[in-house]
C-alpha cells in the first residue's frame, strides 16, 4: 500500500513518527461505504480534534458480516481510496475484524472519535484510550444522513 492507505505496521510507524514530534492522533472508524454529507461532516469535525487523522475502515469480509450480504457496495480498496482523496484524512487502513478494538489497543491514539448514533459507553476502544489519558468523543450525528438512507431513497426511486 501507498500513499494515504496504510498497512497496521506502517500506520504504527507513523504513529510513533508523530509521537516522537510531539503532534496528536486521532482515530475513527467504519464502514464508509456510499460517502455522503454526513461522512464528510464528521471527517471534518474529527480531524479539528487533533494533528493528524487515522481512518480505519472495515473489510468487505467484516462489512458482509455486520450489515448483511448486499454490503458493501463499493468494496474496500475503491472506499480506502476514496477516503484517502479527502484532504482532512492523514491516513486510511482496512481492518478485518467485527471490532476495531485490537488495533485501537495496538495504536493507542490521543483521540477516539465516533458519531452521536454511539453513545460513549458503546465505543469500542474507549476504554484502552482513556486508561492511556486519551479522550473519546462522540461527535454529532447528522439527521438522515447515511448510506442505508441513501440506499433506501434509491430503492424507492428505481
Amino acid at each position: 500500500m501507498s500513499g494515504k492507505i496504510l498497512s497496521h505496521e506502517d500506520l504504527l510507524r507513523e504513529r510513533t513518527a508523530l509521537r516522537a514530534e510531539g503532534k496528536s492522533l486521532v482515530f475513527t472508524n467504519g464502514v464508509f461505504d456510499l460517502l455522503h454529507v454526513g461522512h464528510v461532516r464528521y471527517l471534518q469535525q474529527a480531524r479539528a480534534l487533533g494533528d493528524a487523522l487515522v481512518v480505519a475502515i472495515n473489510s468487505d469480509r467484516s462489512v458482509r458480516e455486520l450489515k448483511g450480504s448486499s454490503r458493501p457496495v463499493i468494496v474496500e480498496q475503491e472506499r480506502a481510496e476514496i477516503l484517502a482523496a479527502l484532504r482532512q484524512v492523514s491516513y486510511v487502513t482496512i481492518f478485518d475484524d467485527i471490532s476495531p478494538r485490537a488495533l485501537i489497543a495496538k495504536l493507542v491514539p490521543d483521540v477516539l472519535a465516533k458519531g452521536g448514533d454511539y453513545g460513549l459507553n458503546k465505543i469500542h476502544g474507549r476504554e484502552e484510550v482513556e486508561a492511556a489519558g486519551g479522550r473519546v468523543v462522540s461527535l454529532p450525528f447528522i439527521e438522515g444522513a447515511s448510506t442505508t438512507a441513501v440506499i433506501e431513497r434509491m430503492r424507492k426511486k428505481s
